[in-house]
């Protein structure tokens, strides 16, 4: 990950508010320090799992899921195992609660990249709006990869995943339905399906590479996206060449 890199990830945004809850609870008065003490012990607590959830990411993206543990982890976060199992039983458990923490970052990423207003653009400006933010936010949080894409996930995880793609791909449909307004609604399934398969393909060069290979997937990406849709939508936008650079790791 390049130094100076001005996106938090959502892993550092959730330890950052987490720490900034700590210190928010920490500033009391003197005569309500009784009655604060409890507050200040739960500050700290949301703090260690910010904490112990950061090195878990980062243990996750080394080792992978499966070959992790919660040794590892703890090690990782600079604590003893026992303190790491007074917040998560095992493992699973810290892999869900990152998985959910993640998600919910996700949600709110493809929500703006599927703005109704990007409806609007050409197709080539279209790809930029709903792709650029997507893959900056899998390149620099990969242990949402790792969580959504690995070997011997917690089930709770999978089934996040399952819906998650469902819920993407209406987005998508509802996409190419504005720009194909007269195309049959089963012929515009296949399309999105198609289109979505080809972004999770490209996702996955995207993620096994870095620096300026990662970034020529990325346009490659955007290539074979434009090429697909562009007889269809019939925009007269030509293929993209390189355009605004999504700053990745």
């Amino acid at each position: 990950m390049p130094e100076g890199k001005a996106n938090k990830t959502a892993t550092e945004a959730a330890v950052e508010a987490a720490t900034e809850a700590a210190g928010a609870a920490g500033t009391t008065t003197d005569g309500a320090a009784d009655s604060t003490r409890p507050r200040r012990r739960q500050a700290r607590g949301e703090a260690r799992i910010a904490q112990l959830l950061r090195a878990a990411a980062d243990v996750f993206c080394t080792s992978g899921y499966t070959a992790s543990s919660t040794n590892a982890i703890a090690r990782e976060a600079g604590v003893s195992p026992g303190t790491l199992y007074q917040f998560f039983p095992n493992k699973e458990a810290i892999a869900v609660e990152l998985g959910d923490r993640l998600l919910d970052r996700w949600r709110d990423t493809y929500g703006a990249a599927f703005d109704q207003s990007h409806a609007e653009l050409p197709l080539d400006r279209l790809l930029d709006a709903i792709l650029d933010p997507l893959i900056a936010f899998n390149c620099e949080n990969p242990a949402f990869f790792v969580l959504m894409h690995g070997s011997e996930i917690p089930g709770r995880i999978t089934e996040a995943h399952d819906t998650l793609h469902a819920t993407m791909l209406t987005r998508v449909e509802s996409v190419l339905a504005d720009y194909l307004p007269d195309m049959p609604a089963a012929q515009v399934h296949r399309i999105a399906e198609m289109a979505f398969m080809v972004f999770k393909a490209g996702l996955d060069l995207i993620m096994a590479n870095e620096g300026e290979e990662r970034t020529a997937y990325i346009q490659e990406l955007k290539t074979a996206m434009f090429r697909y849709l562009d007889p269809l939508v019939g925009d007269d936008a030509s293929c993209p060449a390189p355009t605004e650079h999504v700053d990745t790791p």
